[in-house]
């Protein structure tokens, strides 16, 4: 997959460079000389003298263009939560329900749940177990339409099933009601609309879709964000001593028993993530600097080994 990934990002960027050389022909040039000249000495000496791109029409999909699409209205949805919740990314979720009028296959939610950090992603009709609406009259837009009768239409929303009661506006636009025999038809401009969500969960909603983040941390999850927190710290470490990507290290860490502990249990994982050939816990060397990592202070240090 990484692969495929490179090949279709280099294979994007000689196209749109060419496509663009008319209009910035020496950025299209300097592009071209980089990506295809320094690998391929045979190639067209200049990027002006290639053939202009054709479209290839057996290269469109249309249906994973349109699965992404959809794809990424839940992505934003559900980082929208994570930010409600005031929960980082770095720091796992156990799940993410959607409600939304169709489907993903596995292939698709597994995309979401990487990029949302969550350990599992489900598609339900249900989700009145999670949230709840309840509704009041618009008194600008309603009182003028239906003045005699807003007692009423305050008693019959207060009393409606929200849930029912949403899924029918989004269906067909307006809610109706029957009081005292008149038929009252309230669109959602006439509409006050609370959310009341259920203590460890947290919802967005756009249109047709809702999204619901389980936002119960349990002990084990709680461990992974330590994880993830502790490598993105090692790595800017590297970054700010000035190591190259490859080079390999030793870390040190002290004076927080938590995070030795977290260091110690899951130091395989780490190593193979920082490119560490050892972990030294309880004394300091190299390049040091001190961290507060979910609220845990901690010594840490980074130095190049000889390997």
């Amino acid at each position: 997959d990484k692969i495929n990934a490179y090949m279709t990002l280099y294979t994007a960027l000689v196209t749109i460079s060419k496509a663009a050389a008319p209009m910035i022909p020496f950025m299209t040039e300097e592009i071209y000389q980089n990506l295809v000249r320094s690998i391929d000495k045979e190639a067209i000496e200049s990027i002006h003298l290639c053939d202009f791109p054709e479209v290839k029409e057996e290269w469109i999909d249309k249906e994973l263009e349109d699965d992404m699409e959809e794809l990424l209205k839940i992505v934003v949805l559900g980082r929208a939560a994570r930010n409600t919740a005031n929960i980082k990314n770095r720091q796992p979720i156990a799940a993410m329900y959607v409600k939304a009028p169709y489907g993903l296959s596995e292939y698709f939610t597994a995309i979401i749940a990487d990029e949302l950090n969550v350990k599992e992603v489900k598609f339900t009709d249900n989700i009145e177990n999670f949230i709840s609406y309840s509704f009041k009259p618009q008194l600008k837009t309603v009182g003028p339409k239906y003045g005699k009768l807003l007692g009423g239409i305050k008693q019959a929303l207060s009393a409606l099933d929200g849930n029912q009661a949403m899924d029918e506006l989004k269906d067909k636009g307006s809610i109706t009601l029957d009081i005292n025999g008149s038929e009252v038809v309230l669109y959602e401009t006439d509409l006050l609309i609370d959310t009341a969500q259920i203590e460890g969960y947290v919802s967005e909603q756009d249109n047709d879709i809702t999204v619901v983040l389980d936002t119960n941390l349990t002990p084990e999850l709680i461990e992974e964000g330590f994880v993830r927190e502790l490598i993105s710290k090692v790595q800017t470490m590297r970054k700010e001593a000035g190591f190259e990507v490859m080079d390999r290290i030793r870390l040190y860490a002290a004076d927080n028993e938590k995070i030795l502990t977290v260091l110690k249990d899951h130091m395989d994982e780490i190593k193979d993530e920082v490119l560490a050939d050892e972990i030294v816990l309880g004394s300091i060397a190299g390049y040091e600097k001190e961290w507060s990592i979910n609220g845990e202070n901690v010594r840490m240090g980074v130095e190049k080994t000889q390997k």
